[in-house]
């Protein structure tokens, strides 16, 4: 579904020039749940964002279902973006103007194609990630959960290959933290959605089926959950944190 290949980014600062991604690479199979970890600076954002292509990467290269998407040109891409690809942020990032089921519509509508498919495709997600009985309410009197929650919804709406989530539960208490977490659960077992996910959190990372931690702008370990619970799973997380602090 996804391969990135000998990554590179680096950001010029005045005189000085600093490289964050330093050769990333790896690949992400249809219907994975893949968490990046790794400390503040080790490139987390940067590469979701090289992935989006909301920033150009200096060298290697991004494939989605075969395709490069950074040598597309700029209509294509965002045309890419809309179809492809769904994307979760930290600050949720709804409209306050528009009720809960017409953020969920928001892509097709961008797109201008609001059919009746798309109509029962965002009522079919309200049912699925409980969000029916707000769906007529409006950003600023639902908790912070169901904004997530809401956000999870419209990444699908369009049926995207993939959905691209950064830190989305970094604003969440624990109760809300969990819901999310397991909106996109959901949206793995029953739409079989493919999600990649940064997170700081080992919590919400021992979610998934396998987290790939980034150390000094390249894949420093690739940890699968396997058969093992999911606190065996967040201990594994804890205790490569905890090596990588040492080192």
């Amino acid at each position: 579904m996804l391969q990135v290949n000998d990554l590179h980014k680096s950001y010029q600062v005045g005189s000085e020039r600093y490289e964050v991604l330093k050769g990333v690479n790896f690949e992400i199979a249809a219907g994975e749940f893949v968490g990046i970890m790794g400390a503040s600076g080790s490139g987390k954002t940067t590469l979701l964002n090289c992935i989006s292509c909301y920033q150009p990467s200096d060298s290697g290269s991004i494939l989605l279902a075969g395709e490069e998407i950074a040598k597309l040109d700029e209509v294509t891409l965002a045309e890419v973006r809309n179809q492809k690809l769904g994307f979760v942020f930290q600050d949720f990032l709804l409209l306050d103007g528009l009720s809960v089921r017409e953020n969920i519509l928001l892509p097709a509508i961008i797109s201008g194609c609001v059919s009746d498919k798309e109509e029962l495709r965002a009522d079919q997600l309200c049912d699925i990630f409980g969000l029916a009985k707000i769906k007529a309410k409006y950003p600023a009197e639902i908790s912070g959960g169901e904004k997530q929650r809401t956000a999870v919804a419209r990444a699908l709406v369009n049926g995207p290959l993939m959905i691209l989530a950064d830190e989305p539960t970094g604003n969440l208490d624990s109760k809300s933290s969990r819901a999310v977490i397991d909106s996109f659960l959901q949206a793995k077992a029953e739409m079989q959605a493919t999600i990649l996910i940064v997170t700081h959190d080992s919590y919400a990372a021992s979610f998934c089926d396998r987290v790939i931690i980034l150390r000094d702008g390249v894949v420093w370990k690739n940890l699968r959950r396997g058969n093992g619970s999911r606190m065996d799973f967040q201990d594994a997380l804890l205790d490569a944190v905890r090596e990588m602090g040492k080192e």
